[in-house]
């Protein structure tokens, strides 16, 4: 298990991507991909509204990226660094991509998959089960997300 504060620096990086969404007034939500030895290999922000792509979620655009960096879309060793809980389709990928670990700041109560509504990535039915480190700068991830929707609403 790793400790919450290593992933601290690999946040800030994803928080960075995340405020980098509202320029496309989309939501603001940021993901990184670090690599085993900690190369930062993949990053992402919501395009859902700039690409019109309902798959075009920050996990998903960074998980791609690191794939192409890789030349595998096996992720094997490679932790994936995200503001917000994953949804199930999130989830799913990096499953699918067996990633080591999903590390995420704030708790998604209405869409998460890695723990708040459901726990998509330790199903023991799947043949992978990533490690979770939960709540990594939570506050500041949920006060990006909570400025946004106040905007919004």
């Amino acid at each position: 298990m790793t400790a919450p504060d290593q992933w601290l620096e690999p946040m800030r990086l994803a928080l960075a991507e995340a405020r980098a969404a509202l320029a496309t007034d989309d939501v603001p939500v940021g993901a990184v991909v670090i690599s085993p030895t900690g190369e930062l290999i993949g990053v992402g922000h919501n395009i859902r509204e700039l690409d019109h792509d309902p798959t075009g979620h920050a996990e998903v655009v960074a998980l791609r990226g690191a794939a192409v960096a890789l030349g595998s879309w096996r992720l094997t060793g490679c932790t994936l660094v995200v503001t917000l809980e994953p949804c199930t389709m999130c989830a799913g990928a990096a499953v699918l991509a067996r990633v080591e670990r999903i590390v995420f700041g704030a708790f998604d109560e209405k869409a998460g998959a890695v723990g708040s509504l459901w726990d998509v990535v330790r199903d023991r039915r799947l043949n992978h089960r990533p490690e979770v480190v939960a709540g990594v700068l939570a506050d500041e991830s949920a006060a990006l997300l909570d400025g946004f929707f106040a905007q919004h609403r």
